[in-house]
C-alpha cells in the first residue's frame, strides 16, 4: 500500500458455479476523507459469510447484488481514525457492513460502537454480531423451542449453528448437530455441549443417522445447508414441528437447481411449519438481543470458535473455502493490527 492509498477487493466477474479467485480483483485507491457526520474507519476484521455468494449473482433478492467493479459486500469491525460525526471519536471500535477493503467511510444508521471489555472485538462479526443475532431470532422467534424438545442444527460448527445449539441447550432442549468431519463433531459435542453430532461425510444413510440420533423425532430443525441433510431432517420431523430456514449453503455453487425428494406433503399431515427469515427482520430488537448474548458469553454459557486468516489478499481463497466447508468456526480475515490486543 502506497502513501495515502489503500487496497480493496472488487467483483471482477460473476461465476456461474463455484467462484474462482479470478472473479475478484484487488485495487488500490486513495484513502477517502469523511464528510459531515461521517467517519473514516480502518478495517481490522472482515467477516466472510455464505450470503455473499448470493450477492455475486445478478438476480433479484432481499438485498442488492454487488455490481461488477464494486467493492465486495461484507461485515467489518474497525477503528475510527478520523471523525466528523458527533457520536463517534477517534479510537472508537465500530461495526458495520463496510466491505472487503482496508479503509472505508461509515456513519450511516447501522454503524454501532463495540465495547471491547465484553469480549474480543472480532466477536462483533460473529457471536455478538450478525451470526449471533441470526441464531437468536431464528431459534427463538421461528423455532420457538420448548424444554424437553429435540432441536436439530445443520452446519453445527459454523458461525450460526454453534450459537443455535447452545441457545437451545439454555432453553432446556436436547440438541443434535450435523457437521462435516470427526474434528468438527468432537468440537460440537465436547466443547459446545451438544448431546450428539452426526458426521454427514461419514454417513451413507442420513435418514437413518438422524433417526438414530433423534429417537423421539425432531421438533425444531434449524436449516443452514439444504440438500440431502435437510431431506433427512424433514423425514424425521414430529407433529407440530417447526423449521427455521436460514440458509442453503450446499446449493449456492450449483449451476442449476438440484432436484430432490418432494417431501412437503409430509408437512400437511404432521402440521409442520416451515418459515424462511432474514435477520434484518428483527433489526428493531438487536440491542436487547445483543445485551443478552453478551451476558451469556461473559458468563461462559455461550462458547465460540473463530477461524481467522491474515491479510486482505487471502479473502478470495478463504471465501471459496468457506463455500466448500473448509473453515472451522466463524471465518474472518484480519486486515490490520487489533489495538485492543485481544
Amino acid at each position: 500500500m502506497g502513501n495515502g492509498t489503500y487496497r480493496r477487493i472488487v467483483l471482477a466477474s460473476r461465476p456461474a458455479a463455484e467462484p474462482a479467485e479470478s472473479d475478484f480483483r484487488i485495487e488500490e485507491a486513495p484513502i477517502p476523507e469523511p464528510g459531515p457526520r461521517e467517519v473514516l474507519v480502518r478495517v481490522i476484521y472482515l467477516s466472510l459469510d455464505p450470503y455473499m455468494r448470493g450477492r455475486m449473482r445478478d438476480v433479484k433478492s432481499y438485498a442488492p447484488s454487488v455490481g461488477i467493479g464494486e467493492v465486495m459486500t461484507g461485515g467489518t469491525v474497525g477503528e475510527v481514525v478520523k471523525s466528523n460525526h458527533p457520536d463517534f471519536k477517534v479510537g472508537d471500535i465500530v461495526e458495520d457492513s463496510l466491505g472487503w477493503q482496508e479503509f472505508a467511510i461509515g456513519g450511516g444508521p447501522k454503524l454501532r460502537k463495540v465495547d471491547p471489555s465484553i469480549a474480543p472485538i472480532s466477536t462483533a462479526n460473529g457471536v455478538l454480531g450478525m451470526p449471533g443475532l441470526t441464531a437468536y431470532f431464528g431459534l427463538f422467534e421461528i423455532g420457538q423451542p420448548k424444554a424437553g424438545e429435540t432441536v436439530l442444527v445443520s452446519a453445527a460448527s459454523g458461525a450460526v449453528g454453534q450459537v443455535v445449539g447452545q441457545l437451545a441447550k439454555i432453553a432446556g432442549c436436547r440438541v443434535v448437530g450435523v457437521a462435516g468431519g470427526a474434528r468438527k463433531c468432537a468440537f460440537v459435542r465436547d466443547e459446545l455441549g451438544f448431546d450428539s453430532c452426526i458426521d454427514y461425510k461419514a454417513e451413507n444413510d442420513l435418514d437413518r443417522a438422524v433417526r438414530a440420533a433423534c429417537p423421539n423425532g425432531v421438533d425444531v430443525y434449524f436449516d443452514n445447508v439444504g440438500g440431502t441433510v435437510s431431506d433427512a431432517a424433514f423425514r424425521n420431523m414430529n407433529f407440530w414441528g417447526r423449521i427455521a430456514l436460514c440458509g442453503a449453503i450446499s446449493q449456492y455453487n450449483l449451476a442449476s437447481p438440484e432436484l430432490g425428494p418432494r417431501l412437503l406433503g409430509l408437512f400437511v399431515g404432521r402440521r409442520v411449519r416451515m418459515q424462511g427469515f432474514i435477520v434484518f427482520d428483527f433489526a428493531l430488537r438487536y440491542e436487547a438481543a445483543l445485551a443478552q448474548l453478551g451476558r451469556w458469553v461473559r458468563d461462559g454459557r455461550i462458547r465460540y470458535r473463530e477461524d481467522i486468516v491474515q491479510g486482505l489478499d487471502k479473502a478470495p481463497a478463504a471465501f471459496i473455502g468457506l463455500l466448500r466447508g473448509e473453515n472451522f468456526g466463524k471465518l474472518q480475515v484480519q486486515l490490520g493490527p487489533d489495538p485492543t490486543g485481544r
